[in-house]
């Protein structure tokens, strides 16, 4: 048996040694345009194809269990700011294992997405510019951020708040292009009425399977909402600053992914839509948007890119605040005269540039065994979440119930639905010819973390009973 986990107190007053650089706005809009990337804009067609027109209920359930995820990690930031979020919240719920392994698992998924990322924005650019090779885009995109996210914490929510304007306005656009086109009101467009919804096999073409389905191919589009929590501990008002972020956030994430996937699939019929290609495109082909696949490139190469400035910054940040547990190398605490943990950025870059080269290199092989062990993480980070959260939200009220500024919704019960929701998805997975095997690899690189992290423990309290 284990010992319970110490009981620490949720401090308002404890204080980051990092940089208070971040504005409201940088929060509000990383919220806002932190989970809107290429999964999206291009990874959203997979979803149609097995769902069809249904492929709207998968995103209101995918989406609802984000908007829960993410009310929990607000509920939690916000009486307990702090740079490593919900690894911090996993070690005061459940014990210094839970910290150590989220914290690193968390970690590890960031710089290794963070090199599909880098990949897919440098073969934007090569197409652009045919002259300048694929790895010259890639060492350009990592040199850039790296400086950027050096200099001053500021520099990382400047970039962020201009790229997920960008992404926000170009969804926006797109909706009101979208319903304009479906009433009939653009040039050379006809009212397209329910045609495309009820045809081609009805709105659930594939029944209540194709929008199962359709979950399990969209649920990690809503993977980045993480980093909001962890950026908002180097905020003037960590508790104030992600409570007005959460809320803003939350239910206009909902409504740009549904949203357009309604605009999609009426003004579309779906079996038109291919896997692996834009359904915007399509749609902005549809409506007469001159040149509407270059459009889609530039608003998919910046979702890209604000997504590996994200990863940059929310990797660095984590592995810092685990060498301030003593769960990483103490070395890394080294803070730069802006208040920027320059050792920890670079020692998540320097990973990074490693699985760009796994990555261009052995895209199929090497880098795929990577790609396949962190696939599912997101979900057990997840997972550890909703259990923190458990715990911490009665132990909060028990002991400082004036740090509870935003609320779970419904609690406990919306957080055990989430649980349960994850399990399902788990379990989906695992019956999934094609998930399978990235959920086993992730099961393994997380269960060899945890064991890590629990040979850790005995041995710093057989230790410690030596000393005795």
């Amino acid at each position: 048996m284990h010992d319970a986990p110490p009981v620490v107190e949720p401090l308002a007053g404890e204080k980051e040694p990092l940089a208070a650089g971040l504005k409201q706005r940088h929060l509000t809009m990383l919220g806002l345009g932190g989970v809107i990337g290429a999964g999206l804009f291009v990874g959203s067609g997979a979803g149609i194809a097995v769902a069809g027109p249904g492929i709207i209920l998968s995103y209101l359930l995918a989406g609802g269990l984000a908007m829960l995820i993410m009310r929990m990690l607000g509920e939690l930031s916000a009486a307990m700011p702090a740079s490593g979020a919900f690894s911090v919240h996993a070690e005061r719920a459940l014990g210094r294992w839970a910290g150590f392994s989220v914290g690193w698992l968390y970690w590890f998924l960031l710089v290794v997405v963070l090199a599909v990322e880098a990949t897919a924005a440098a073969r934007i650019a090569h197409g652009w510019a045919p002259g300048v090779p694929q790895w010259g885009w890639v060492l350009l995109f990592m040199v850039v951020f790296t400086a950027a996210n050096l200099a001053a914490v500021k520099n990382f929510g400047e970039f962020e708040f201009w790229f997920a304007a960008l992404k926000v306005g170009a969804i926006v656009l797109f909706l009101a292009l979208g319903l304009l086109a479906i009433f009939g009101v653009l040039p050379d467009t006809d009212a397209v009425g329910m045609t495309n919804l009820t045809g081609q096999g009805g709105l659930l073409p594939h029944g209540w399977g194709g929008v199962v389905s359709g979950v399990l191919a969209v649920v990690f589009a809503f993977g980045g909402l993480e980093v909001l929590t962890i950026a908002a501990a180097e905020s003037d008002d960590p508790a104030r600053a992600v409570g007005r972020a959460v809320r803003s956030a939350v239910w206009r994430i909902l409504f740009f992914y549904v949203g357009s996937m309604l605009v999609i699939v009426t003004l579309l019929p779906w079996s038109s839509l291919k896997p692996g290609e834009s359904p915007y495109v399509a749609v902005l082909d549809r409506i007469g948007v001159p040149a509407a696949g270059q459009i889609m490139n530039v608003v998919v190469f910046v979702a890209l890119l604000s997504a590996l400035n994200a990863n940059l910054y929310g990797s660095s940040r984590m592995v810092f605040s685990l060498a301030e547990r003593k769960e990483a190398p103490r070395a890394l605490l080294k803070v730069g005269a802006g208040g920027v943990p320059r050792r920890a950025v670079l020692a998540s870059v320097a990973f990074g540039f490693v699985s760009v080269i796994l990555n261009l290199e052995w895209p199929d092989s090497i880098f795929q065994y990577l790609l396949n062990a962190v696939g599912s993480v997101l979900l057990f980070v997840w997972g550890l979440i909703a259990v923190s959260q458990l715990r911490l939200r009665r132990r909060i009220e028990r002991e400082t119930p004036e740090l509870l500024t935003l609320r779970m919704w419904c609690f406990p019960y919306l957080t055990w639905v989430a649980l349960a929701a994850i399990g399902a998805v788990l379990v989906l997975m695992l019956t999934d010819d094609a998930a399978r095997p990235q959920l086993l690899w992730s099961a393994g690189a997380t269960a060899a973390v945890v064991a890590v992290a629990l040979l850790r423990d005995l041995r710093q309290r057989s230790s410690a009973a030596v000393d005795r």
